[in-house]
């Protein structure tokens, strides 16, 4: 074949795989534009219903739902709860609806019983993503005690533990029913991801909780890096609902969750901010250090005698130095910080559960807690303690 025939079957068959690259991009020109408007009609589809939900919640504040008798008597039986706080029967019924849900509540409004309670009575595991050890710590305090199989995956779980929990999580028989972890464990730990993955084959994975969930958003006050690897849940573990929980979040922050967790048509449940059991107190802060001690005795033993509280520090060495100063005045004290060993913490967290220790001087790494008939928390600012009083 000469130099120019050559030349021209190699154009042929240039021009040949032109076309048929020309005819798979108007193809998938095609199936783009179809995509997007199927797109556009879902997104529409699920702005209305979340819309038309989150405006009509009363719709899932009744008891008329197949799982309502069940719940009724594990709210009384296991939590020992006569009845529901605002918007938590909601919350409970949406989640055991299938429906993916945000709910905005305030501290120690009853958040955690509205994945606590549908985890005891389905069959199969709640994953809790909580940042907190020290919560996770006091959630399983009180679940163990009333019954309920849970566990946590953390630096502080035993061998044994951990043997346990991922036996359990592919065990259809299992007891387990809520598994706490914290963002750094999903997203460090491929072990553990493939162990729910297979848990979501075996169908056993029936909800995913995120506390603190505005940690998710940049625009958060609280923004934490690892809870950006949680928008692969939705992905990877589809058609298992999930609840984001948060005391407090902008509308714009609830947006910014709702795309980073894939999650466009979350109902939106959004409680009240009164707290009738609420009472604020600021007082001037005196200049010297001892003055200031001898008056948070004094609040301690006067006001609140035979009350569990906390008293909050903004550094690690304020808190046992103000924990020290307690005890010398015979206050029950221990401090509590992020530079204990792991161990040495749930040691203090437990005797003050127990009331060994009547006051926990710490740092933000505890987080408020309900403990007894009532809770003191003091602040201590620059120039003024703020004390704040929970009655329960």
């Amino acid at each position: 074949m000469s130099g120019n025939s050559r030349l021209s079957a190699e154009l042929m068959e240039i021009d040949t795989e032109v076309a048929k690259i020309d005819e798979l991009v108007t193809t998938l020109k095609l199936k783009r534009r179809k995509l997007l408007e199927k797109k556009q009609q879902i997104e529409k589809t699920l702005e209305l219903r979340s819309t038309a939900a989150a405006e009509n919640a009363e719709c899932f504040e009744g008891e008329t739902f197949a799982w309502s008798a069940k719940a009724r008597r594990a709210l009384t039986d296991i939590f020992r709860i006569a009845n529901f706080r605002p918007l938590q029967l909601s919350a409970i019924n949406a989640v055991l609806s299938g429906e993916d849900t945000l709910l905005v509540m305030s501290t120690g409004g009853g958040k955690s019983l509205c994945y606590q309670l549908p985890a005891v009575i389905s069959q199969g595991v709640a994953l809790v993503v909580s940042p907190l050890i020290s919560l996770i710590e006091d959630q399983l305090m009180n679940l163990r005690k009333w019954g309920v199989d849970a566990g946590a995956l953390n630096q502080a779980t035993t061998k044994e533990e951990d043997t346990r929990i991922q036996k359990a999580l592919i065990d259809p028989k299992s007891t387990l029913r809520l598994l706490y972890v914290t963002p750094e464990k999903l997203a460090k730990s491929k072990r553990f991801m493939a162990k729910l993955e297979k848990c979501h084959e075996l169908k056993l994975l029936r909800l995913i909780a995120i506390d603190e969930v505005h940690c998710c958003s940049q625009w958060g006050h609280d923004f934490r890096t690892d809870y950006k690897f949680l928008n692969v849940l939705k992905r990877q573990f589809r058609g298992v609902p999930l609840l984001g929980l948060t005391a407090t979040a902008t509308a714009s922050v609830l947006d910014d969750v709702k795309t980073i967790l894939g999650i466009s048509g979350a109902l939106v449940f959004r409680a009240g901010f009164n707290r009738e059991n609420l009472f604020y107190e600021v007082r001037a802060k005196p200049s010297s250090a001892e003055q200031h001690l001898d008056d948070i005795t004094g609040l301690i033993l006067e006001r609140f005698r035979d009350q569990s509280g906390i008293i909050y520090c903004f550094s690690r060495k304020e808190s046992e130095e103000v924990a020290t100063a307690l005890r010398k005045r015979n206050i029950r004290a221990a401090h509590y910080h992020a530079q204990m060993e792991s161990g040495e913490r749930t040691k203090v967290h437990q005797r003050w559960t127990e009331g060994k220790y009547h006051i926990i001087v710490a740092t933000v790494a505890f987080g408020k807690r309900r403990i007894g008939t009532s809770l003191i928390k003091l602040l201590q600012l620059q120039n003024w303690i703020i004390a704040e009083l929970q009655t329960w």
